[in-house]
Order: structure tokens, then C-alpha cells, then sequence
């Protein structure tokens, strides 16, 4: 009975792994959903569906963009933690995500259990930019007139908790000034107020402040990361600018539904990755200030678990709670 229960056992073992390896072979069967967890025309968006053509040409399924906003990027999120686990809902998210698993203190779902890293999508520096009739031309003359006007001088941000908001706070924390956070439903209304004038500063993500930096609209002072950036070869980093230390790379990475097959997931890792890579995609992200990001699923986790912790110390210390 032994032998033949082993025997048994030893045959469900061998009918699952020839399932799980044909599902693999068969993936993707269906249409797949990219789920953004943002309203359409931001900086997740069009990371999302410039990755999203070059992958259906690669999986031979459609790749459908599905934008889904709300709560911070928590209702797209948790979308994709409770989806079925076949590989065919896949979430497109950015560093809020890490910020949101300390933000929200009852999230619907647990960002490092229920969800899986696929790879790095993507990444791309913050920059400073300020209205071109203010008075600080550089970031040396921002931080002088700061240290001698406290809380005077006004920054907007995407709101409370939000991205744009804690980079400011860590920025404002490492160089020891003080600023009046004026927070707005969405980066979008941010830089659309600091072309009018109405605040004097944002930190944003290169993809939304471009478009208005290139036209001269606004003034870029510095960029956030730790060399400068291949788009602004001129423009010193914040460390340069008198803030030694201080960083915000954004990214973008690509996760699944946790319990997704590891064949699926190898296959799913193996054409992003290919897509990543090509010369086409490459170009599409230049223009868009990014640099693609390709990663293993072990590296994009330790990076998630890693900015979790960075910016629960941000959080803490500057009091955000979610809206």
C-alpha cells in the first residue's frame, strides 16, 4: 500500500508540473490587462502603453491598457493582488506603490505577499522647476533665499502622501530649510498652477514638466539624481547644488498576481525583457527622459522592499497621511 500510495503521489506530482509546463507553452491564451493604476495621460501611463504595443507584438496577444485611478494607485493595485493568477492581469506601477504600503495603514492587500515582481520597467529623474520670473535662477540662490524666508516660499505637490509631495519633504528634511506645501488633486494641476504663478516650485517627474521646460515656461534648477542626467547634461544635480546625499529616482516596474505559475512567470520575464531591450523601445523612452530598467524579479523586489523602508522614515517624520 506503501509503495502504491507513493506511487499515487508521485503521479499528481508529475500531472501538475506537465500542466503548469503546458499552461506555460500555451500562455498567453487570451487578451492580457495592463492595469495602471493612474488616470490616463501621466508618466505611468505612457510608460504603460509604450511597453504594452511593443508586448503584444511580442506575446502575440493583445495588451490592453486599463487605467484604473483612485486612492493613490491603491484601487489598480489591489485589482491585480486579487486577480486569478494566470499571468493575464499584470500591474505597471511606480515608486507610490512602495510608498503606499506605509501611507495607508489598512490596505486591501499586502504589496510584497499578494503581488510578484516581473522586472523594472523604467526610470527617470525628478527635476526642480520653478516659474522663469521667480527670483531664484539657480538652485544655489533657492536654497540662500529659503534659508532667509522660511515656510515663504511655496511648492505644490500632486498631494498629501503623494509622490512629488515626500520628495519635496526629503529634500526639504536633508537641506534643512522650510516651505509651504500647497497639495492639488494630481501633479498635473501642480505644474499647471506653477505656470501661473500661484506656487513657486515643484519637484515632478521629467515626463510632465518637459513639455514646459523645452518651451521655457519653466525654469529647471537641478535634477535628483546622483550624476546628472544624459537629457540635461548641464544641469546640475541637487548633491551638486548643496545637498549632499539627496536622491529620487522615480521607476516604473511591471508585477503580477502572487501565485502565478513560474513557467508563466520565466516566459512573461524572458519578453519584457526582450521588449525592454529592443532599439524601438529605447527610442520611444529617450524622448521621454526614461531609461528602460530590465531586472530580475529577486533584484525589483529587494528595490520595493528597500524603498518601502526609506519612505517609511519620510512618512513618519513629515506626518502624511492619505486624503
Amino acid at each position: 500500500m506503501k509503495l502504491i500510495g507513493n506511487a499515487a503521489v508521485l503521479a499528481v506530482i508529475a500531472g501538475f508540473v506537465f500542466s503548469t509546463a503546458a499552461s506555460a507553452q500555451q500562455y498567453p491564451n487570451k487578451p492580457i490587462r495592463l492595469m495602471v493604476p493612474f488616470a490616463p495621460g501621466g508618466a505611468n501611463d505612457v510608460v504603460a502603453r509604450i511597453v504594452a504595443v511593443r508586448l503584444s507584438e511580442s506575446l502575440g496577444q493583445p495588451v490592453v491598457v486599463d487605467n484604473r485611478g483612485g486612492a493613490g494607485g491603491t484601487i489598480g493595485a489591489d485589482l491585480v493582488a486579487k486577480a486569478p493568477p494566470d499571468g493575464h492581469t499584470l500591474l505597471i506601477a511606480s515608486m507610490g506603490l512602495a510608498v503606499n504600503a506605509v501611507l495607508y495603514p489598512k490596505l486591501p492587500y499586502d504589496t510584497l505577499k499578494d503581488l510578484t515582481p516581473v522586472t523594472m520597467v523604467g526610470a527617470q529623474p525628478n527635476i526642480v522647476v520653478v516659474h522663469p520670473s521667480g527670483a531664484p535662477k539657480t538652485m544655489t540662490d533657492l536654497l540662500a533665499l529659503a534659508r532667509v524666508k522660511p515656510g515663504q516660499i511655496s511648492y505644490g505637490s500632486g498631494g498629501i502622501g503623494s509622490t512629488s509631495h515626500l520628495v519635496t519633504v526629503l529634500f526639504l528634511q536633508m537641506s534643512k530649510i522650510d516651505m509651504l506645501h500647497i497639495p492639488y488633486k494630481g501633479l498635473g494641476p501642480a505644474i499647471i498652477d506653477l505656470l501661473g504663478g500661484q506656487v513657486q516650485l515643484v519637484i515632478s517627474n521629467v515626463s510632465t514638466a518637459l513639455p514646459h521646460v523645452k518651451a521655457g515656461r519653466l525654469r529647471l534648477l537641478a535634477v535628483t539624481t546622483a550624476k546628472r542626467f544624459y537629457m540635461f547634461p548641464d544641469t546640475p544635480t541637487v548633491i551638486e547644488s548643496g545637498v549632499p546625499g539627496y536622491e529620487s529616482s522615480g521607476w516604473y516596474g511591471m508585477l503580477v498576481t502572487s501565485g502565478t505559475p513560474k513557467p508563466i512567470l520565466a516566459k512573461l520575464h524572458k519578453e519584457t525583457l526582450a521588449v525592454l531591450n529592443s532599439a524601438m523601445l529605447k527610442a520611444q523612452f529617450e524622448v521621454q527622459g526614461l531609461e528602460p530598467m530590465p531586472t530580475s524579479p529577486e533584484a525589483f523586489r529587494e528595490i520595493l522592499r528597500a524603498d518601502i523602508e526609506k519612505w517609511a522614515k519620510v512618512i513618519k517624520t513629515s506626518g502624511a497621511k492619505p486624503e
